[in-house]
Formats: C-alpha cells, structure tokens, sequence
C-alpha cells in the first residue's frame, strides 16, 4: 500500500498509488506541504504544468487545493497509467489533462498555453533538471508572466546555470530534497 496521500483540499487524506520500482521520486509530504505553505492561496485559479509526473502527487494536491488546470507529462507508460488512476481516485480528471510525452520534447514544442508554476522533478543524478530548466528557458513562452519554475532535485545535484529570461529567488532543504524556486530575471 502507498504512503502518499493528498494533504489538502477537496481529495484531502485520499491515498494515492505510487510506481513500483525506483523510476520515479516521489515527493514526501514534508516537503509537498513546505511547498504550497510556500506558494498559499496564489495556488487557487492557477495552473500547473507538471513534468516528469510521476505519480502526479504535486499536481493532484495543486488540484485539491484549488488549481484550476494542471497538465501532467511523463515520458513512460506506467506512470502516465499511475496518474490518471490517482485523478480518478481523488474525482480530479475533468481540471487535468495527462500525456505520455518526454519533457524536453514538450519544452522544446510550440507554446499552446501559459502556466503559473512548472515543476520540474526528474530521475536524480542525470543532470535533466539543468536541460529541462535551459529548455525552458529558451523557450520561456510556456511561463506565465508573474509565474514561478520550481525544482526538485537532490542537494549534491545543485549546479549553478548560466540562464538569460530566468532567475533563482530562493532555495529550501528538506532532509534529500533541494527545491530551487525560479521567476523572470527584471
């Protein structure tokens, strides 16, 4: 049985299924409660283009606080599989959309909608944190104008990145977790 669960909202204590296996790094409730005391009620109305979903647990309790739209990517069969259960379990599908798709490719394509946050959490120790972040920010259509990029990674990870339209305003630890938070450079 999983040990995630939806903190907050409307699916508040719903469990969630998780991806056997070591593919995925689920977030900890920890740090997913430490994160949206951080983003508050900027959360309600907004959107979310979550990537590298995973289990969807970021966005489904970005929905259940109020999001309006999250749009879920994972590049792998299971997980998209996982996401869309997790949206049935907590009544959240008709606020979402879930494709099978590889990030970089989605980064890289043409801008169908702006988000207000872009969370980014990849497999650990590949370096795709720092080569979705420079996607993004060569095409920096996809963030809405006062939105946010956050990253989840793990602290030995963390490398300084040359970016043009980007700029890192704050960085919290939690235990293994690193999240790095990003907006538009003034």
């Amino acid at each position: 049985m999983s040990n995630l669960r939806v903190i907050s909202g409307s699916a508040r204590g719903r469990r969630l299924k998780s991806v056997p296996g070591d593919t995925t790094r689920p977030i900890t409730d920890r740090v997913k409660e430490s994160l949206f005391n951080i983003l508050g009620a900027d959360i309600m109305t907004s959107t979310l283009l979550d990537l590298f979903a995973g289990t969807g647990a970021v966005g489904i309790e970005a929905l259940s606080r109020g999001a309006q739209f999250v749009r879920f990517i994972d590049r792998n069969r299971l997980p998209v599989k996982i996401v869309r259960e997790n949206l049935s379990l907590t009544g959240l599908t008709a606020q979402a959309e879930v494709f099978q798709m590889d990030a970089f490719s989605v980064l890289q394509g043409d801008v169908d909608r702006r988000f207000d946050y872009i969370y980014i959490a990849p497999p650990q120790y590949k370096s795709m944190w720092k080569q979705a972040l420079q996607m993004l920010d060569d095409n920096i259509g996809w963030l809405a104008e006062d939105g946010w990029v956050i990253v989840q990674i793990h602290p030995v990870e963390l490398e300084v990145i040359a970016l043009k339209n980007l700029v890192e305003f704050d960085q919290r630890r939690y235990g293994s977790t690193l999240l790095i938070f990003y907006e538009f450079a003034q």
